[in-house]
């Protein structure tokens, strides 16, 4: 199916409850009570009575079928249902443990609330604990003549994903007298491995340095777990079921896929703080890794769905402009796939959603955010999806240009969702785009007041430098500023708007460009006839440049690439001028990258991208070091040559000798000397 039919096609109608009746095992289901809280508490699970797992593949596999049956609940939309059967079993079993983790992971990422992040992190750390405790019970460790042998043998070749590729399968006269570690040891690794994979995303999310040191700490734990089960899995050949469960199977599978998507998508500036793993990852083994476990349908093949989507729809939304035509219609089939299986599903028309917002349909999108909100009311998925399906209808209010309805839902949402310093601020835009200056001022002071110390994330670091930019003038100057433009460019959302509002941008850019070039008129006919005036020279080179910006990226959206050039010229000419906006230069070489692009001069792309990539110390880096990371992957799957960069003149050298003597040159007769 190809972009242009998704987008005709209607939404998914709600399932009656005759409809519902009709799905397998619904009479078992039914007998399971809704969980009455919304909130997952912590087990607290005494570690040092966890018997070891002593069933067999065949005999896990039958007990694990109501964990199967628990994830058929949560993607259907019965949460609380699902809660209450991960519950009836948390305490026994780390898989069940794990699924309320999950839970609380999810929580943690939709809300980004410090509340629900610490308690995920909890939750998740102690089923850590607990798969740890069924492992030491089960004395399942790995031999260290192993150990060494594993590392031996991939350090010699060229293995560059680290798993232990030259491990060859035993043959049968060696299986007959081998001993694999257990299949309760095997999955309770993985599980181990799991909760570090979904600590390691919660701390990436929240873009600070201590979260991609804390991230990349868990990845590396949970490589070494994966890793360790993958080594046993390829030593058993094709005789791995009568040694393991499917669903082990199949967690390897997604784990593995999800650490080499992930780490793909991180460009170098966070790799190198979320530390070197020795390795390079392939994005293709992971592609390959999820595709197996998603058709496998067992647990974990509606979470590869989920890291699938997350990878097309996320990293396109990081550079629509480069990565929509390649990325939408995988995007658009692996959604189509998932909703064959859970068609209600809250978490499918979030991305649906999404999805439909990159093309661009925005009324599409927000009819899928409504549905989201609408399925996920009055259960454990209002307080996360509800709130994010309505931060995601504030945003594409906003790019419609609604600024009373992205209003509302800000101030809906200031209490219940995300960074409450970033809603204060966007609501304030949205006042200001109102003309409503007294209560945008108002917001705008109240803003840096809100924001979490301890995590002072990118989003809200702009946000701090933005009002005390504003504060300078005592708002005086506000008539320059274009803010919630700014939250629209900033979050790359003009290549997703459509050519009307587009086009609305740009007058309103062109009007306050005009006001400002007033203002200065003004000041500098006062200096005509004044001598020695009190004012200072006019100095509006910031307001300018973000203005001059942000018309470069509205044109290079509207595909008139070429209008953008003296906008960009004029922001690199006047680099050194910009006090307080730090962020407009490497932008501006963002946006020139994107006219060579458009313009098809591909490999002069590449090399402003590359470029960029030198500038530090400025609001969003990280954000912006991933969307130029994505595009210059891109560029280099394309075959885009690289532009050699010239190495500067060192000047003359001694060669170790401690100094250079005069002596006359052989070809000029000119003297040269050190």
């Amino acid at each position: 199916m190809t972009a242009e039919e998704f987008l005709d096609l209607d939404l998914p109608q709600k399932s009656s409850s005759t409809d519902n009746q009709e799905v397998a095992d619904d009479t078992a289901i039914k007998e399971i009570q809704p969980s009455p809280t919304n909130t997952i508490v912590v087990s607290r699970i005494d570690f040092n009575f966890v018997r070891p797992n002593l069933l067999t593949p065949r005999a896990q596999e039958k007990f694990d079928e109501d964990m199967l049956k628990g994830i058929n609940l949560f993607f259907d939309n019965k949460f609380s249902q699902a809660k209450s059967l991960f519950e009836s079993r948390a305490k026994d079993d780390p898989l069940y443990a794990l699924g309320l983790g999950a839970m609380a992971f999810i929580k943690a990422i939709t809300s980004y609330n410090s509340k629900d992040i610490d308690a995920a992190l909890s939750h998740l750390t102690e089923t850590y604990l607990f798969a740890s405790a069924q492992i030491d019970a089960a004395y399942a460790k790995k031999p260290l003549k192993d150990t060494v042998s594993h590392f031996i043998t991939n350090l010699v070749g060229s293995n560059t994903t680290h798993l232990p590729t030259n491990t060859r399968p035993l043959n049968k006269y060696e299986l007959q007298d081998q001993q694999f570690m257990s299949s309760g040891a095997l999955r309770a690794h993985v599980i181990k491995a799991e909760c570090s994979l979904l600590m390691a995303i919660i701390f990436l999310s929240m873009e600070t340095v201590v979260g991609y040191l804390k991230a990349g700490l868990n990845l590396r734990r949970a490589y070494s777990s994966y890793s360790l089960v993958w080594q046993e899995y390829k030593r058993m050949g094709q005789d791995f079921n009568k040694y393991m469960d499917k669903d082990t199977v199949s967690a390897i599978q997604f784990g593995i896929g999800s650490v080499h998507l992930l780490l793909s998508s991180l460009p170098p500036k966070i790799l190198k703080i979320v530390s070197a793993f020795g390795w390079s990852a392939d994005k293709h083994l992971g592609f390959a890794l999820l595709k197996v476990c998603l058709e496998g349908k067992r647990i974990r093949s509606p979470l590869a769905s989920l890291m699938l989507l997350s990878y097309y729809v996320i990293l396109t939304s990081y550079a629509p402009q480069v990565l929509t035509r390649e990325l939408i219609q995988p995007a658009i089939e692996c959604l189509l796939d998932a909703q064959q299986s859970y068609p209600n599903s809250a978490f499918f028309l979030f991305f649906a959603g999404r999805v439909s917002r990159l093309a661009r349909n925005l009324p599409l999108s927000t009819q899928s955010f409504v549905y989201a909100f609408e399925v996920s009311q009055g259960d454990w998925a209002e307080t996360t999806l509800g709130n994010l399906a309505t931060f995601e209808i504030a945003f594409n209010s906003a790019m419609a240009l609604d600024w009373s309805s992205a209003a509302v839902r800000a101030l809906e949402l200031q209490s219940k969702y995300n960074s409450p310093a970033f809603l204060k601020f966007f609501y304030g835009a949205c006042m200001e785009m109102l003309g409503n200056r007294t209560e945008a001022i108002l917001a705008f002071a109240e803003a840096p007041g809100m924001i979490d110390k301890r995590r002072k994330s990118e989003p809200e670091h702009f946000i701090a430098s933005r009002v005390a930019f504003f504060e300078i003038s005592g708002y005086q100057d506000l008539d320059f500023s274009l803010p919630a433009l700014e939250i629209l460019y900033t979050w790359n959302t003009f290549p997703c708007m459509t050519v009307a509002s587009l086009e609305k941008c740009l007058e309103l850019v062109d009007e306050t460009l005009n006001l400002i070039y007033e203002r200065e008129k003004l000041e500098y006919d006062i200096r005509t006839v004044e001598l020695v005036p009190s004012s200072t020279a006019p100095d509006y080179y910031d307001q300018r440049g973000t203005l001059l910006l942000m018309k470069a990226g509205l044109l290079n959206a509207l595909q008139r690439f070429k209008e953008g050039i003296i906008h960009i010229n004029w922001i690199i000419d006047n680099k050194d001028k910009f006090k307080h906006t730090k962020w407009l230069v490497p932008f501006a070489y963002w946006e020139s990258g994107n006219i060579c692009w458009g313009t098809e001069e591909y490999k002069r792309a590449r090399a402003l991208w590359e470029s960029t990539l030198t500038h530090t110390g400025y609001d969003f880096e990280y954000r912006l070091a991933t969307r130029l990371n994505l595009a210059i992957q891109h560029a280099v799957e394309l075959g885009v040559p690289e532009t050699p960069v010239s190495k500067t003149d060192k000047g003359k050298t001694t060669h170790g000798r401690k100094r250079l003597s005069i002596v006359p040159s052989k070809s000029s007769g000119s003297v040269l000397s050190s």
